[in-house]
């Protein structure tokens, strides 16, 4: 399904939340979202795609550049922060839920390192979390009922994934509690 044109991907999304975190060229986010890199161990991108992320957060005035800094192997590099509309979408982003399970091995992990990495509490996204899942299963264990034959299939494998997530969402939970 094609994202809507306001919509930021998991990709331009991390690279906010990196530039969240303080200013930063794109060479050093680019790194941080190589697949061995901080936020690439969740959502690893190429070099190309974080510069495309990047020419879209500025072009929706998410971020601006905020000066350069030489470079030892090439022309100066600039350097970038978000704006403060950059900074409160980041916010909001961390607050909200994932829509569905599908998400969750993408966004929702992002979110929980980017508040990990705040040293924010997981707790209000987490029980956020935990109710939308909820409801899923709820309304997925209904359908069940009334379903066969590979539709049946199909929805048993959508609970299982949901089911998961679920009690994945409130071991966290109850660990940050703990904790």
């Amino acid at each position: 399904m094609p994202r809507a044109r306001d919509e930021l991907s998991a990709g331009e999304w991390a690279v906010l939340a990196l530039l969240s975190e303080g200013p930063a060229h794109g060479f050093a986010l680019a790194r941080a979202m190589a697949p061995g890199g901080e936020a690439g161990q969740v959502w690893a991108m190429r070099r190309p795609l974080v510069y495309r992320a990047l020419e879209t957060l500025e072009q929706r005035e998410l971020t601006r550049p905020a000066g350069t800094v030489p470079s030892q192997t090439g022309p100066q590099r600039t350097i970038l922060e978000v704006t403060p509309a950059g900074a409160r979408a980041v916010s909001e982003w961390l607050s909200q839920p994932v829509s569905h399970v599908r998400d969750a091995r993408s966004l929702l992990m992002l979110k929980l390192l980017f508040l990990s990495r705040r040293e924010a509490d997981l707790a209000p996204l987490l029980t956020a979390q935990r109710a939308q899942f909820s409801s899923q299963a709820e309304t997925l264990t209904a359908a069940l009922a009334q379903t066969d034959g590979f539709d049946r299939i199909l929805l048993l494998w959508r609970l299982e994934n949901t089911t998961a997530a679920l009690r994945f969402t409130e071991t966290l939970l109850a660990e940050n509690t703990r904790g």
